[in-house]
């Protein structure tokens, strides 16, 4: 993506770096960050852009991603006439990862997706959940390939198809399989749909833990009135019943927590305190029976969100893939938490990773 600043004048030192190279310099964490560790550098807040700090400190926590880019993987993927903003990500990236600096600034990735996003580019703030989405298409966008592959039609007819990936697909892309059958005459339609980010519904206002989040997001709903399917059997619209399943899980998963719902013509945010597990989040109740019993999930970074819409303030925990430790990032500022710390009650986003093997149909 773009040209990157520094909060030091330096030249670009280095290539590619991975983790390996890090892990001695960072067995000492300190409490308050005060001295140059990899991987744990802050961001300076350009004027209400703690949204976008706080997402960039989660993906900059994600080691298969880390990786991928440190090792300078993303120089032979990068198409030239959209990747500006890889280049800008690639060089931030090293920049938080090489340890030199207790902070630096992402102006120049902020201003390259600015370009491409005109509301990213006003010092207002924005949503990190809609901000996440861009950069994630933004990167697959700049790093994608194509191939072709046959497939067939319901009709049998073989054709061919073409199917983009990137790393951004092979860590974060999952698919989920709705079941839609007529309520009249039986027939179930099957509809693929792929996701990067799963929003949740909250089904309390008091307290709730994610698993009932889920629940709610993969029960059995009913389409009735305005929302009746047209129901190809019977040639007429009908009322149908929907259910969502997980056909394919993502090696990185990202839930969003839908605090902020709307009220008649006025949004408001929720403030229910979900409870939500650090290890050992099972998806199998929402899966295909083919998908793997031993895929158990943990997480790795949380968005959190606190006060009002209108004058919020974003942060992030992430855990260091390195040091194993959690930490606090509130845009230049880094502390160590406790693990006990990272159950907040104002999260937003969470990032979880794969500890099994995954398997899909």
């Amino acid at each position: 993506m773009t040209v990157f600043v520094k909060t030091k004048s330096q030249r670009w030192k280095y290539d590619s770096i991975c983790l390996e190279s890090v892990k001695y310099s960072c067995k000492e964490p300190m409490e308050e960050m005060n001295s140059h560790h990899p991987g744990l550098t802050g961001l300076r807040n350009l004027g209400n852009t703690c949204y976008m700090n706080a997402i960039l400190q989660c993906l900059c926590s994600v080691p298969p991603l880390v990786e991928y880019f440190l090792s300078g993987k993303h120089k032979a993927a990068l198409h030239k006439e959209n990747g500006e903003s890889v280049t800008a990500f690639g060089r931030l990236m090293s920049d938080m990862w090489l340890g030199e600096f207790d902070c630096v600034s992402p102006e120049a990735f902020h201003s390259v997706l600015g370009k491409r996003y005109p509301t990213f580019s006003k010092r207002t703030q924005q949503d990190a959940q809609e901000f996440l989405i861009c950069v994630l298409n933004e990167l697959h966008e700049g790093l994608k390939k194509s191939s072709k592959r046959r497939c067939v039609t319901e009709a049998k007819a073989s054709r061919g198809s073409v199917s983009e990936t990137s790393i951004i697909t092979q860590l974060f892309e999952g698919q989920l399989s709705y079941d839609i059958m007529c309520l009249e005459c039986k027939t179930t339609i099957d509809r693929p749909e792929k996701f990067t980010v799963l929003s949740l519904p909250i089904p309390s206002k008091s307290a709730c833990s994610l698993q009932d989040c889920l629940k709610c997001f993969f029960q059995q709903d009913i389409l009735t009135w305005n929302n009746q399917i047209q129901c190809s059997w019977c040639g007429t619209k009908q009322d149908a019943a929907v259910k969502a399943t997980i056909t394919k899980a993502p090696q990185i998963i990202i839930f969003h927590l839908k605090r902020f719902e709307w009220q008649g013509k006025h949004k408001r945010k929720l403030s229910t305190d979900i409870c939500y597990p650090v290890s050992n989040l099972d998806l199998s109740p929402y899966s295909s029976p083919l998908f793997c019993k031993d895929a158990e999930y943990s997480l790795c970074a949380v968005v959190n969100h606190s006060g009002f819409l209108d004058d919020g303030h974003y942060t992030a925990f992430c855990k260091h893939s390195v040091t194993k430790n959690w930490y606090s990032f509130d845009d230049a500022q880094i502390t160590k938490i406790p693990n006990a710390s990272v159950q907040s009650d104002t999260a937003y986003l969470l990032f979880y990773t794969c500890q099994g093997l995954l398997c899909t149909h």
